[in-house]
């Protein structure tokens, strides 16, 4: 399907920023400079700043345009659906280690549909509350077809358009459906050392799967959170039993 005039703008100006061209703190091309770069109304080029700004990628100001954010903003595990963006349960977060092949446990494994001993991407994350404490603890698994082609995933700093847009830029890929699955235990030791708990402490475990068009998945990410940090309101629609 093809790209709409505010998408293709938005998806350039991306690039341009993951390629270095604005940095974090900088401001973008006004709206009229997009209007006449891309021959556009004021109204399409303000929706393309809008989609960055839904992914948490730029920052308005009033009557000045929009800044490069200076603090990249990354979401717990699960709860990717449709509609949804980085902004919306978005929050700071803490880069743990550095990228590196591993070879993911043996329900990683299966999720990410791996052979046994198989190696993946793993890339940890300890997102915070608002006052800077951990709120969860989020490790991601890139199968090694994701990565070999995705080499900016092995690099230690964040990356600033977020990575399903990067992998979708990358490899032509991006989730067209997820899997969530919550489950509760005990945290294990350095668990409860990165959450700042004392054990035995409960956790809630969000593992989320994201597969392109083909069924094949992306990525597996795992996040736990303390049970008094974990919390979700789901709002259906409800009829009436036949």
């Amino acid at each position: 399907m093809p790209q709409l005039k505010y998408e293709q703008i938005a998806e350039s100006l991306r690039a341009r920023i993951a390629d270095g061209e604005f940095a974090p703190g900088q401001f973008l091309p006004s709206s009229r400079d997009l209007c006449e770069q891309w021959r556009v109304s004021r109204a399409t080029a303000i929706k393309a700043m809008e989609i960055l700004r839904g992914d948490g990628l730029v920052i308005p100001h009033q009557g000045r345009g929009f800044t490069v954010t200076e603090t990249p903003l990354a979401r717990p595990a699960g709860s990717r659906r449709a509609g949804t963006s980085r902004t919306t349960g978005g929050r700071p977060f803490r880069r743990l280690g550095n990228p590196e092949m591993l070879t993911p446990p043996a329900h990683i494994a299966d999720a990410l549909t791996l052979s046994p001993r198989q190696k993946a991407l793993h890339r940890a994350r300890l997102v915070l509350n608002d006052d800077g404490t951990p709120m969860s603890y989020v490790v991601a698994w890139f199968p090694p077809d994701i990565a070999e082609v995705c080499p900016r995933l092995a690099q230690s700093g964040p990356i600033a358009e977020g990575t399903t847009h990067y992998v979708r830029r990358e490899t032509g890929r991006g989730p067209v459906q997820g899997t969530d699955i919550t489950t509760v235990r005990l945290a294990t030791k350095h668990e409860a050392e990165l959450l700042g708990v004392k054990r035995p402490a409960a956790v809630a475990v969000d593992l989320h799967t994201a597969h392109d068009q083909h069924g094949s998945a992306l990525v597996c990410e795992e996040g736990v959170t303390p049970s008094a940090l974990w919390k979700r309101t789901d709002t259906y629609p409800m009829g009436e039993e036949s």
